[in-house]
């Protein structure tokens, strides 16, 4: 039996772009709803999953990245915007809020494509049952290996795609401090100095996390000239 097609919420103002997006995702194999605004997706996220959002920053009423930092508050879900902004702090802002990555406006329906491909790549595979998970001690923060989770008091702290990606590659090179362009790399994504800023952006969320003091990692640390390091308990 073959895995079902991933679903798409197209979420755009823009009935043609809307239209666009859904014939020729629809095309590539996948299920595609799509969502006139921010309301109408609220709602539609309501009463289904999905395996990523591919969401516009420019819309009337709520605007994309607000979404994003709302639907951070309960979903895990993918997250890449489309944004007419090219400015850089336009795109820090939205991998802040909690995207997973950006797309600027005009673009090829093919590198859409394959931004896709590359987050639902990231996405951790369904994990076995294991009678003996291993845990990683962060003070009060716990992440168990193999669940993909991190727990605090007994409680779920929700990760993003990219930052469950973070912490896969973290927990393969514990205590070795890891590149930023090589971190780039197992993410999936281009190499360049914007990327590089990109995941600093995703470091910085990540330690929001885990450390007490974000400002002062004592686990997720910046080794100078080398990159970022895990190092628990």
């Amino acid at each position: 039996m073959t895995d079902p097609a991933p679903h798409l919420l197209i979420v755009d103002d823009d009935e043609r772009i809307r239209e666009l997006l859904r014939k020729f995702l629809a095309r590539q194999g996948f299920l595609v709803s799509a969502a006139r605004d921010a309301a109408h997706a609220q709602r539609i996220l309501s009463g289904l999953e999905f395996d990523l959002i591919v969401l516009d920053v420019m819309m009337p009423g709520q605007d994309g990245i607000s979404l994003t930092s709302d639907l951070r508050k309960t979903l895990t879900t993918p997250i890449l915007l489309l944004t007419a902004k090219g400015e850089t702090d336009d795109r820090i802002a939205g991998l802040e809020a909690g995207a997973d990555d950006y797309l600027s406006k005009p673009f090829e329906p093919r590198e859409l494509l394959l931004r896709i491909n590359a987050i639902l790549r990231r996405m951790p595979d369904p994990e076995p049952n294991v009678a003996m998970p291993k845990i990683l001690n962060l003070g009060p923060v716990r992440y168990d290996i193999d669940r993909s989770e991190l727990l605090q008091g007994g409680e779920v702290v929700r990760l993003t795609a990219t930052e469950t990606q973070l912490m896969r590659i973290f927990t393969e090179n514990l205590r070795q401090p890891v590149s930023r362009s090589k971190l780039v790399e197992d993410l999936g994504r281009d190499k360049g100095q914007a990327q590089e800023r990109a995941v600093d952006v995703q470091i910085t969320r990540l330690r929001r996390k885990i450390e007490a003091d974000p400002k002062q990692p004592r686990y997720l640390q910046t080794v100078r000239g080398e990159g970022y390091m895990l190092a628990p308990d």
